[in-house]
Formats: C-alpha cells, structure tokens, sequence
C-alpha cells in the first residue's frame, strides 16, 4: 500500500471542518434528492433481507433514512453534531439507526456489516486509516458502495458559472480529482460495478439552488463573510435566463459505484 502519495489539493482538513458550520448543515435540505432506485440498488448490493449497514459521513441522513427503510440497523457515522441532530429530527419515527458522533477514522464499531455506503463524504477521510477500519468490520464478500448525485440538466453550469464559483470559492487549493482513481492507484479499492440511476424528475426555486452551493465546499456563509452576499447576487443573475417563473427543471441521477476494500 503506498501511503505516501499525497491527496489532492483542496482536500485538507481546514476545509473539511468547514462541513460542521451552521450554515452548511441549514444548507444541506436544498441538496438534490436521491431516487428511490437508488436504496433499490444498494438493497440489492448488501446481498441479505434485512442487512446491517455503515454509512460513513452521513451528514443530514439523506442516505442514511434511505437505508434503514430496508436495513436492520444502520450505524451512520458523522463528525458534526449539528448534522446528526438535524438528522435526528428528521428521522424521529425511526427506530433503527445508531447515529454516532466520531470521526469515521475512529469511530467505535465493530460490525460486522453486509454494506458500507458512503455517500460524498469520503474525499474528506484518512483513506488508509478508514480502509484499515473497513477491512475488520466489512464481512468477506461484501461491498464498499460509493453514492453520489448530479442534476441531469446542468446547460446552466457552463464556464460562466464557473467563473463565478471560481471567483467566490474560499477553497482556492481546489483541483478536480477523480475519487476512485485515487483510492485505485493506492491499492484501496477494486472496483466491482457501477449504476447510474434513472433520471427523476426536480425542479427547484433559482434561490434554493443557491443555497445549495451554501452547502458545499468553499461556500460555507461563515467563512465567505460579505462575499456570500456578492456570490447570491452573481448566481441569481446568471440563473435567471435558465429559469421558467423563477424555477430550474434541473432532474436528479444518483451514480453508485462498489467494490472490495484491499
């Protein structure tokens, strides 16, 4: 295992603790949804009726309430307090997740799992020591399933959105990366399959899109100060000659790729 190669720029812990600001957890419902095929597919990965499943970073619990409608007991790991809490009020009825509060790094579990999913929230991770923890508690045979999200529509995100994103982004070490690519190289993760789901209908408000990207890296209102406002400003502007009454057909696809932990 090379442990030595470097992550990619942008993915520091100073700009991950950012994600455990208020105005990125209040930001986070204005996230696009995840298609029911999604827990289909993942359903289908865990391989048994009723599997127990990690879900690292879960966040709000968009991924996590998702599980548990078929799992017997889900552990959703989080580092931030206010993003298990708001998960916690958003799944009060249900009875059979254990939201815990750690760092995945050094998280108390102990498994063993049928499924662990994690869902744009792994980029953050020390991925050696995670994959060391994955490798003791994930059953032989079973998967690591890598979830994310995209709308289906994005003719808006062209280079003058980009542009401003660019321009507004606190997190100016920010360089594209491919996330499999990089736990393949450091002999991590093999990968097994990918889905892309269908397409789902979701239209969204130009002003919750915006807040959206307010729960993204870079765009945490705390850290941005008086530019969040200039950014807003900027975005709605261009937004508006894409939007029908003030609304984006935007679509959302989920995209899941699995695979062993090595």
């Amino acid at each position: 295992m090379d442990v030595q190669i470097s992550k990619p720029s942008g993915l520091a812990p100073e700009h991950a603790a950012q994600f455990q600001d208020s105005s990125i957890v209040r930001a986070y419902r204005h996230r696009k949804p995840y298609s029911q095929q999604t827990f289909t597919v993942l359903a289908e990965l865990a391989g048994v009726r009723e599997p127990t499943v990690l879900d690292l970073g879960c966040g709000t619990g968009d991924l996590t309430i998702g599980l548990a409608s078929f799992a017997e007991r889900v552990d959703a790991i989080d580092i931030s307090s206010e993003m298990l809490e708001e998960a916690k009020l958003r799944s009060f009825t249900i009875h059979n997740v254990r939201w815990i509060l750690s760092p995945a790094e050094t998280a108390p579990i102990s498994g063993p799992y049928d499924l662990v999913t994690a869902a744009q929230s792994l980029h953050w991770m020390d991925w050696p020591m995670v994959f060391e923890k994955l490798k003791a508690v994930l059953k032989p045979g079973k998967f690591l399933a890598i979830v994310g999200r995209e709308y289906v529509d994005k003719s808006w995100w062209n280079t003058d959105f980009q542009a401003i994103i660019n321009r507004y982004s606190t997190n100016k070490e920010f360089q594209k990366y491919d996330l499999v690519e990089e736990l393949e190289r450091r002999h991590l993760f093999q990968i097994v399959g990918e889905r892309k789901t269908d397409a789902m209908p979701f239209q969204q408000r130009t002003e919750d899109l915006i807040e959206a990207f307010h729960s993204r890296n870079g765009f945490s209102r705390e850290r941005m100060g008086e530019s969040a406002a200039a950014f807003d400003r900027a975005a709605a502007q261009h937004l508006s000659t894409f939007a029908n009454g003030g609304m984006l057909n935007l679509g959302a696809v989920s995209n899941l790729t699995w695979g062993r932990v090595l």
